[in-house]
């Protein structure tokens, strides 16, 4: 009180001189806190972004993988997304929006001066900065321009941005740009995906109570989910239908109604794992293509040629049928600590149009494709590739080859030679002393699975029955050169070592390139480069790249006819005769390596090519003495591929011109007589059919 007296008395004393006395200090203060406050907003607005680019506004949006049918396989994205006009959102969630987030929406311009001065108090009641106050354009903003951070500065950058906005763009706009931008939680952003993922259906199908659901999960998506917090989200959905009833969005009745409805327990997997190996090749060939960006926020929409349908059936079976067989293997002492796998693929023959791809048992616990990545010993189902290459330099079905004893051996240099006139065992023994004594050679005796010789047989007949003596007699005499020739010919891409032993399946090759040049038997001599991807289109549907068949005539198709009716052979009287139950044209054959470490089998209709393959990853044995490609892969291979042909006719192998049939022995080769009990009608090159009659069967 003394203190204020003094001050008193001066004033009284010298008036005009505490007039400007208090001026003086009133402008000191008053230009103090304008070049304070000029300090801050200049802070504030230095780096504040222009709106101009929402013109262009493309939010990230997920980059989607159909099928053949337009079945969304999965989705490659950092936002989950998908785009949608505002004509497309219904107008229950338009409303339920503006109800619970911003009622005077359609009358602001940007701001809500109530819900500022609503936010300040309780910003004073707490002390600190709790309540937003926000607009859906102040919202907005902050999704799409600022930083997820609590202070006064952003505040102030937030209220310019909407009034910004407000000045260049409709409320409709608005609108359209919130609902394409908001976060539901999960990665989940958009309401066209967050329907989907909750409800499993597109935004428009959408009625009131799932509307409001939506809604009410906005402001803490983690918080007010369904799956996590039932009771908490049922209550915010009830909230968001109360404040739609009172702004007179909806009627009594459906407000009641809706409250009825049940809300979601589990998440709608749409786009979970299917097909993982084949979408996770196309991601490898188009990623580096079109740039991390572009393809994880760009849109894309990929159109493949997988056939999800088929997919599924096969990845059923196939696991059904290998988890069979490694409970089986897994009772025997010698057991691989590795999980068994496989690989399948399927081809269309004309397209080369690839329909199923499994690259293995569980992708989430390997990742290695074997249908692309796996390079395995191919064992018989290379033989072709040498019948192929003997049809070339003039055999027939009908010629007559040797499956007798034979014996090789290397000399220094690695060069294998054959000691001709050794084809009995007795023989063998002899002229193999000499070699085991010298370390500078090495000695090769090969044999068949079951140890037997046939002795002189026909073409056909060898390849049936899978002979290996055969395969490697007809190598020696043909050239291993020439071999390696026509299996790249066919589609065979990995590198081929040019030994005897080539035609035993030794080199290593993965199932797509086998199936691949397999497929060229199937599609009359023409090789087709294998696709998956038929089309890509920007997100406004712009085609950036339209694929198709790639062709290139490797053989004539009167030489592959003669092959692949023999090859049909092999699944009606031979090693893949499990596969004659479909009752249709199939060409086919087996393959398996030594201690069936790798099984095979690939056949093929005239409209598609399907190959198998089994084994471990370690290269384990498998312990079964009776696993091959015919007894094993066979049977899930026709089982997958009895779903397949469903889809495609009944119908034989087109017999091109200059073809000509005649009955033939089996035993001789020869014209069949009537005493012949063993004859087929076998197909020959005009002109080199046989002209003798049997004479094994007088």
């Amino acid at each position: 009180m003394v203190f204020l007296k003094k001050i008193f008395l001066k004033i009284i004393q010298n008036p005009v001189r505490a007039i400007l006395r208090f001026f003086y200090i009133f402008g000191i203060s008053f230009a103090i806190v304008i070049l304070v406050s000029s300090i801050f907003m200049r802070q504030v607005f230095k780096d504040l972004p222009s709106v101009d680019k929402l013109s262009e506004y493309t939010p990230s949006l997920a980059t989607y993988v159909y099928d053949i049918n337009g079945n969304v396989i999965t989705e490659y994205s950092v936002e989950r997304r998908s785009f949608l006009t505002l004509d497309r959102i219904p107008l229950d969630l338009q409303n339920a929006l503006i109800a619970m987030e911003d009622n005077d929406f359609f009358n602001h311009w940007g701001v809500s001066i109530k819900g500022i001065l609503r936010a300040v108090l309780r910003d004073l009641l707490h002390r600190k900065v709790r309540q937003g106050g926000s607009t859906i354009t102040q919202q907005l903003s902050k999704l799409i321009f600022l930083k997820p951070e609590r202070t006064i500065s952003r505040k102030i950058k937030e209220i310019f941005i909407s009034l910004q906005i407000e000045r260049n763009f409709s409320k409709q706009e608005i609108l359209q740009m919130y609902f394409n931008q908001i976060y539901f939680g999960g990665g989940v952003y958009g309401v066209q995906t967050a329907s989907k993922v909750y409800f499993g259906k597109d935004v428009e199908n959408l009625n009131i109570s799932e509307c409001a659901l939506l809604v009410g999960i906005i402001p803490a998506p983690e918080k007010y989910s369904p799956f996590t917090n039932p009771e908490i989200a049922k209550k915010r959905r009830d909230l968001v239908l109360l404040r739609m009833y009172e702004e007179g969005y909806i009627k009594k009745d459906e407000y009641e109604n809706a409250k009825k409805e049940t809300i979601p327990d589990k998440k709608s997997l749409i786009y979970s794992s299917n097909a993982p190996y084949f979408t996770e090749y196309i991601r490898q060939q188009l990623e580096p293509k079109y740039g991390v960006e572009m393809f994880w926020k760009g849109g894309l929409k990929i159109y493949t040629t997988l056939d999800l349908n088929l997919q599924k059936k096969a990845e059923e079976i196939f696991e059904k049928r290998l988890s069979e067989y490694e409970q089986i293997n897994s009772s025997k002492e010698e057991k691989s600590t590795s999980t068994l796998q496989g690989a399948f693929v399927a081809i269309e023959s004309k397209t080369g149009a690839i329909k199923i791809m499994i690259g293995g048992r569980n992708y989430k616990e390997s990742q290695f494709n074997r249908v692309i990545q796996a390079k395995r010993q191919a064992g018989s189902t290379f033989k072709p590739f040498v019948w192929m290459t003997a049809l070339l330099q003039g055999y027939t079905p009908a010629t007559m080859i040797n499956d007798n004893p034979m014996v090789f051996y290397s000399d220094s240099k690695m060069n294998w030679h054959l000691i001709e006139d050794a084809t009995d065992q007795t023989t063998i023994n002899e002229v193999i002393e000499p070699f085991l004594e010298n370390p500078e050679f090495k000695i090769w005796m090969p044999s068949d699975f079951d140890g037997k010789f046939l002795g002189t047989i026909t073409l056909r007949k060898a390849l049936e029955k899978s002979r290996n003596l055969a395969s490697i007699y007809l190598v020696n005499n043909l050239s291993p050169n020439a071999v390696v020739d026509t299996a790249y010919r066919a589609g065979i891409k990995s590198r081929l070592d040019a030994v005897p032993s080539i035609g035993l399946g030794t080199s290593l090759v993965s199932v797509m390139e086998m199936t691949s040049a397999f497929n060229t038997f199937a599609n009359n001599g023409i090789y087709v480069e294998p696709i998956a991807i038929l089309k890509i289109t920007d997100n406004n549907g712009k085609v950036l790249e339209e694929n198709f068949p790639k062709e290139a005539e490797v053989f004539r198709p009167q030489e592959v006819y003669l092959l692949v009716n023999m090859m049909k052979g092999v699944v009606q009287r031979g090693t893949g005769k499990v596969v004659s139950r479909l009752k249709r044209p199939i060409a086919g054959k087996t393959g398996t390596t030594q201690d069936s470490k790798d099984t095979w089998f690939i056949g093929f209709s005239p409209d598609i090519t399907a190959g198998a393959w089994m084994g471990y990853d370690d290269f384990s044995k498998i312990t079964m003495s009776d696993w091959t490609g015919g007894s094993t892969v066979a049977p899930w291979w026709a089982d997958i591929m009895e779903e397949v042909l469903k889809e495609y006719p009944v119908r034989d192998f087109t017999v091109p011109d200059k073809i000509t049939f005649v009955s033939v022995d089996e035993d001789s080769g020869k014209i069949a007589g009537p005493k012949c009990k063993n004859k087929i009608m076998e197909a020959f090159i005009s002109g080199t059919e046989p002209k003798e009659f049997c004479d094994l069967h007088p």
